[in-house]
């Protein structure tokens, strides 16, 4: 970029005059928006909003996932210059897109966190807008499926995962990352015969229903059957996908709270989530990014890109409806 044109980029995630657009500035200085998109809390005219909800107090065992948002907003500044590979469209230059910042919640009520996060989705889905979400531990997806529940009714779920997190748990007033699928399914608001779970490589004594793809199918039978079958449950029903890091194995994702071993390879991610181009996607996040646990920052780059192709995908879908 000449110098002459970089003079006038001044922190595009604050001087921007459109939400859309590429971001000609340095990847190493500046406001770490996701995708250098511009922060905004004006809502008008946009179609997608990305928000992080940097909570981290339902996990089983390592904390840290409250560091995910800003470590994945970090580590996407080095990808907003061209158009995202591989996809026939290009949702910087075509959707509205802003940061619409992170959930302001009181970590010391952590009784009140799950309605706050209901109320800020529900806020952002009444605007017009949909949502990637950058996480924080996988419970914040129920809050967040209970919003785009009361929009859309029972959605279908496609869930990446080295666990299904659905363990009983009938108690509404725990916070648990483990058992918020059980709640999810017994609420309502995910349909389990037009669900998926990929990659799970951990054992469920009951899946209530919920489609499950193990991490030795995507090896053995490839991502292409993965997808294909991915699609023909969901189907054109309104559909939010939630990916959890720990879907891939800790040699590409170690900076996580529940790392299992035999997980899913960068790349076998990568064409599932490209692949699934079609599904009526509503909604999605990228959680369980742990930067305390991964001095590399490997971890918050696959984070990064997991949030781009949620992106691309709702943009994908966008175009479609």
């Amino acid at each position: 970029m000449p110098l002459e044109d970089a003079k006038t980029q001044v922190d595009t995630a604050f001087t921007r005059n459109s939400n859309r657009g590429y971001a000609f500035e340095n990847a190493f200085g500046g406001a770490t928006s996701f995708l250098r998109r511009t922060y905004s809390k004006d809502l008008t005219g946009v179609d997608l909003a990305i928000t992080g909800v940097p909570f981290d107090q339902a996990v089983t065992h390592r904390a840290g996932t409250r560091f995910g948002p800003r470590a994945i907003r970090e580590a996407s500044s080095l990808m907003p210059y061209d158009p995202p590979a591989g996809w026939p469209t290009n949702p910087l230059e075509e959707l509205s897109i802003v940061d619409y910042g992170d959930l302001a919640f009181d970590y010391a009520r952590v009784q009140d966190f799950p309605e706050a996060l209901t109320a800020h989705i529900r806020g952002i889905l009444k605007a017009g807008p949909g949502t990637v979400v950058l996480g924080g531990d996988h419970y914040i997806t129920f809050p967040i499926l209970k919003a785009y529940a009361e929009k859309f009714g029972p959605l279908s779920l496609i869930h990446f995962d080295a666990h299904s997190d659905l363990w009983p748990d009938d108690d509404l007033t725990r916070i648990d990352h483990g058992t918020m699928f059980y709640k999810a399914v017994k609420q309502g608001y995910v349909d389990p015969k037009r669900s998926v779970q990929i990659g799970i490589r951990t054992t469920t004594e009951d899946y209530l229903g919920v489609n499950v793809i193990t991490a030795r199918e995507c090896h053995e039978k490839g991502m292409d059957w993965v997808v294909a079958k991915a699609k023909d449950i969901v189907g054109d029903h309104p559909t939010y996908v939630t990916f959890d890091i720990d879907a891939l194995d800790p040699a590409f994702a170690p900076g996580t709270g529940t790392p299992v071993w035999g997980g899913l390879h960068s790349w076998q991610a990568a064409a599932a989530l490209r692949d699934l181009a079609g599904i009526n996607l509503v909604g999605g996040d990228i959680v369980e990014v742990s930067p305390p646990y991964d001095t590399t920052g490997a971890t918050a780059i696959a984070g990064a890109h997991v949030g781009y192709e949620l992106v691309c995908l709702y943009h994908w879908a966008k175009t479609q409806r």
